[in-house]
């Protein structure tokens, strides 16, 4: 297993190890250059992504599972194929209501996760 570089072309899954972001959650950081930066996040059913701000634009898709999200003032059920859109310094959070993947998007890239 390996961890992918800045700027790689070609970003194998199987070949990607994850890491712990929180109890229940498994992060995968994917393809990334300094513009922006594809994440997957595994989340087991009840798990947590607590309520955050960060300075990046986000555009999460549901790959598997059902989600309650929050972003800002709203709260919203979201399963597979819905996407959503979290703007810079907007709070935002969810917990899993049925196992899921969430594959991130970010803008530009998040050099916290390497």
């Amino acid at each position: 297993m390996t961890k992918p570089k800045k700027g790689q072309k070609w970003v194998f899954g199987g070949a990607i190890e994850g890491t712990p972001a929180d109890a229940g959650v498994v992060r995968r950081v994917l393809a990334f250059c300094d513009e922006m930066m594809c994440v997957e996040n595994r989340f087991e059913k009840g798990a947590v992504g607590k309520l955050h701000s960060h300075p990046h634009t986000q555009i999460t898709y549901v790959a598997e599972g059902s989600f309650e999200f929050t972003i800002g003032e709203d709260t919203h059920v979201v399963k597979k194929g819905d996407t959503l859109l979290k703007q810079n310094g907007i709070q935002h959070g969810c917990v899993c209501l049925e196992e899921g993947v969430l594959i991130d998007f970010f803008t530009p890239m998040r050099e916290d996760f390497l």
